[in-house]
């Protein structure tokens, strides 16, 4: 008898499909929006004030952009990390801790449904 690996169902792997793909398209218009606030520059027209005010100003601009072109990247990880997660969906290894091999929790999964550890494997890290 060959050792029968536990998955997912097929409905389970449906429902978190759905989930998924609803955190991909909600993701990548906070994408467009990082991306918008960072690629447009934005001058709020302080031309007519001091120029000391008009440096800080740029200062805590650059400081803004920076801090945008940080969550983008993170936010691009975030959908490509989901995107994984449709693979492994379509593969039917969703859900299946790369460590233990065991299923991971519905309840994480829900909670961070790109995650590839249980929570017991997370611990060991």
């Amino acid at each position: 008898m060959e050792d029968v690996k536990i998955r997912y169902s097929d409905s389970d792997l449906q429902e978190f499909k759905e989930i998924i793909t609803r955190k991909i398209e909600k993701a990548e218009e906070d994408l467009k929006l990082l991306q918008s606030s960072y690629k447009n520059g934005s001058d709020n027209g302080t031309d007519d004030t001091s120029p000391t005010f008009k440096s800080f100003e740029e200062g805590s601009d650059t400081m803004a952009k920076e801090a945008n072109m940080q969550l983008a990247i993170r936010q691009e990880k975030f959908i490509r990390d989901l995107k994984n997660a449709l693979v492994r969906i379509e593969n039917k290894t969703y859900g299946i801790c790369r460590v233990t091999g065991k299923l991971i929790q519905k309840e994480r999964l829900k909670l961070v449904p790109h995650a590839t550890l249980s929570i017991e494997a997370k611990r060991k890290q």
